[in-house]
């Protein structure tokens, strides 16, 4: 059980976000704080996906970065990765929480913002996946199914044409 705590805590970080633009980040057990200033910039340079009411990872009503905004804090940082989950924001835990009550605690956060974070899980993400063993997206398989159900409209478009044409020879 020690290794698998372990594993976890190794897994934890501090991220620091202040409107200024001041991304830090602590790793347990923590080091000296970072700091990386990035003024002018507007918002924290991420949105989040998750909650009770619109689960992103299978059986887990967790809040994880959905997308690191090019050129904002967070991706000038580097630091903070799509995937990753957010435990807590100024010290209130993100667990259990609808999606709209979660981004109220990050618009309300203030100036200085305190997110716990772990790593990227490796858990099931809840997005669609395809069941094909060879790894084709499910992309293609909805080009099959338009290209048969075109298929099948030019069948019965002629069908239909020619009906009369057919029914004088047979």
């Amino acid at each position: 059980m020690l290794g698998y705590q372990s594993a976890i805590s190794q897994q934890m970080s501090m991220l620091s976000i202040s409107p200024q633009r001041s991304l830090s980040l602590s790793l347990f057990p923590p080091p000296l704080p970072s700091h990386c200033p990035y003024p002018s910039l507007p918002g924290l340079g991420f949105n989040i996906v998750g909650g009770l009411d619109q689960q992103y990872v299978l059986n887990d009503s967790g809040i994880y970065v959905a997308k690191i905004k090019e050129n904002g804090a967070a991706a000038l940082d580097g630091r903070l990765q799509e995937g990753d989950k957010i435990l807590t924001i100024n010290g209130h835990r993100l667990e259990d929480l609808s999606h709209s009550a979660a981004v109220e605690l990050f618009t309300s956060a203030g100036e200085d913002v305190q997110l716990r974070v772990q790593q990227r899980p490796t858990m099931a993400m809840n997005v669609p996946t395809s069941s094909r063993p060879d790894g084709d997206s499910s992309v293609s398989s909805l080009g099959i199914l338009v290209a048969v159900l075109g298929a099948a409209a030019a069948v019965t478009f002629l069908y239909m044409r020619f009906q009369p044409q057919l029914r004088r020879h047979f």
